[in-house]
């Protein structure tokens, strides 16, 4: 309990730090929020409407008196509203989430359908034709930047077979293309990641005492082998579900994928200063959430570290 409770505080002293660089850092960013709002209607504005807006809006008070309401509002679960659709940002939020939630699932599965059984083979058969195929793979995916490989799935699927739709939501069809994507480019650290670890953990003395007391190489395998091989594998699936969960930019914009990666791409070419300090502070939640149930999640996968570094819960 002491380190849940130790996590705890340190989520709220990160969110703090933050909730004022990004805030700071909206403030320094280039660009006027309020005539971009006026420039909405498309009509001619004067200065004493800028102004007027300005007011309303609180910008012409001093950066602190600014931050201090808005971190009030913040820890009453306030993120402001968005100055373009007036709505409030928690909801905007989160009636976006649920889309990158799917698409996040939808790669970590295709990912799994890829690098598990390549990267487990080759360290089974190092050396061997399986073990050239995962490291050409790899390669492959290493090498070729995830907007290029989208590009040419659009190309290869949507214009020329016209099997799957290229952008938009609605069926599992749409969520295709762009998994597929973000599956097969991280699919590329964690073929090597598991084949090392797989290797690693087979060379380990208690993978040996196994042999010699005559336990079967396959209960060696998933028992002991795999499991050491868990613990750099969550650390590194930690940091790509804190990213997908943030929402994948790129991708998002690229299949017109409606998530929190293109509201925030939205937000930025609008000025909308609310919806992109809600989504710094969105991933920033995320990230060390994930991070944690990651760390707490080694007690289970490889008690020794709990042991040798003396951490009590």
């Amino acid at each position: 309990m002491k380190l849940i409770g130790k996590r705890i505080i340190e989520l709220l002293i990160f969110l703090v730090i933050l909730s004022f660089l990004s805030f700071v850092l909206m403030k320094l960013a280039p660009g006027d929020p309020v005539k971009q709002m006026l420039r909405v209607d498309d009509v001619a504005v004067s200065e004493e409407q800028i102004n007027s807006l300005r007011t309303e809006l609180g910008f012409n008070e001093p950066v602190y008196i600014q931050y201090v309401k808005w971190l009030k509002r913040f820890f009453q679960f306030d993120l402001g509203s968005s100055y373009m659709t007036k709505e409030p940002v928690i909801d905007e939020l989160a009636e976006k989430f649920p889309a990158t939630l799917r698409l996040t699932a939808a790669s970590l599965v295709v990912m799994l359908l890829i690098a598990m059984p390549l990267g487990t083979l080759s360290a089974l058969y190092p050396n061997k034709w399986v073990d050239y195929l995962s490291r050409s793979v790899s390669l492959i995916g290493a090498s070729i930047p995830s907007f290029w490989l989208g590009l040419l799935f659009i190309q290869l699927f949507s214009v020329r077979l016209q099997w799957l739709p290229s952008m938009g939501t609605g069926t599992a069809a749409h969520l295709v293309l762009p998994s597929l994507t973000l599956g097969f480019a991280m699919s590329a650290v964690y073929m090597r990641m598991i084949r090392a670890s797989l290797l690693e953990g087979l060379k380990q003395d208690f993978v040996r005492s196994a042999r010699a007391r005559g336990i079967s190489e396959s209960r060696i395998f998933i028992f002991h082998a795999f499991r050491y091989s868990l613990t750099p594998l969550l650390t590194i699936l930690g940091t790509s579900l804190g990213s997908l969960l943030g929402g994948t930019v790129i991708i998002e914009v690229l299949f017109a994928y409606p998530g929190i990666g293109k509201l925030v791409i939205d937000a930025i070419m609008n000025r909308d200063y609310p919806v992109i300090q809600g989504y710094i502070l969105w991933m920033g939640l995320f990230v060390v959430l994930i991070n944690s149930l990651v760390d707490l999640s080694y007690k289970y996968v490889n008690p020794q570290l709990y042991v040798k570094g003396g951490d009590k819960t």
